[in-house]
């Protein structure tokens, strides 16, 4: 019984290392009947998309794209988010610790994602914005499309709920709102280690200034 399971295991793998070389056979047979001018066709095409890619590089980077900025009111939003695909703002407040958290992980994946525009907004200086967007919870993330706000990361909640979330873990959850060009698996997020001293923290409501803000950390202070 031992010995049938043996020689149909075999069975299985020479047919696929049989399929396997038929297909790199064939490759190989395509490329060899390719003639000089297939080739020159071939290499022409794939620096006219470096070309195109680098100019679109250019074009976003003339944008404001590569780099995480501080817009400095609400009227300064509307003309960064026009004409512009894929934008992520960050709804901030100077007093509150979780923001300069997410700073640290936005600095790094604007320039990453040359394809996205990242952005800070403090709220105190857009009541209008924030009241029309129902900003209720500081941090918040709106993330547009074709500018129009199709998604939000409130708070920590989606990122694991702990400070010490990884840069990924950010990066998958604008992957999923594509927001940004994700290459992992959308459908896992990358693994949170819960190494000692991780802060788990609940959301606690707090009115900011009579606002109505509330502030996604348990040690927020007035």
């Amino acid at each position: 019984m031992a010995n049938q399971s043996v020689d149909i295991i075999t069975k299985v793998l020479e047919q696929s290392a049989k399929l396997v070389e038929e297909q790199v056979d064939a490759q190989i047979s395509k490329l060899s009947e390719m003639d000089v001018d297939d080739l020159e066709r071939l290499k022409e095409k794939r620096l006219e998309a470096l070309k195109k890619a680098q100019k679109q590089k250019q074009e976003w980077l003339s944008k404001g794209h590569g780099e995480y900025r501080e817009i400095p009111s609400e009227k300064d939003f509307f003309a960064e988010v026009k004409d512009t695909k894929n934008v992520v703002c960050h709804f901030y407040r100077s007093s509150t610790f979780r923001c300069k958290i997410l700073d640290k992980h936005l600095a790094i994946l604007a320039k990453k994602h040359v394809e996205t525009k990242f952005i800070k907004l403090n709220v105190e200086k857009a009541p209008f914005l924030t009241e029309r967007l129902h900003i209720k919870v500081i941090p918040t993330l709106a993330l547009l499309l074709d500018g129009k706000t199709k998604d939000y990361v409130v708070g920590f909640t989606d990122l694991g709920n702990t400070d010490e979330f990884p840069t990924e873990m950010l990066e998958w959850r604008l992957g999923c709102a594509d927001v940004i060009n994700y290459s992992g698996n959308l459908m896992e997020p990358p693994t949170v280690s819960q190494r000692s001293g991780s802060k788990f923290t609940k959301v606690e409501k707090k009115t900011i200034r009579g606002k109505g803000y509330d502030s996604d950390s348990d040690s927020e202070e007035d």
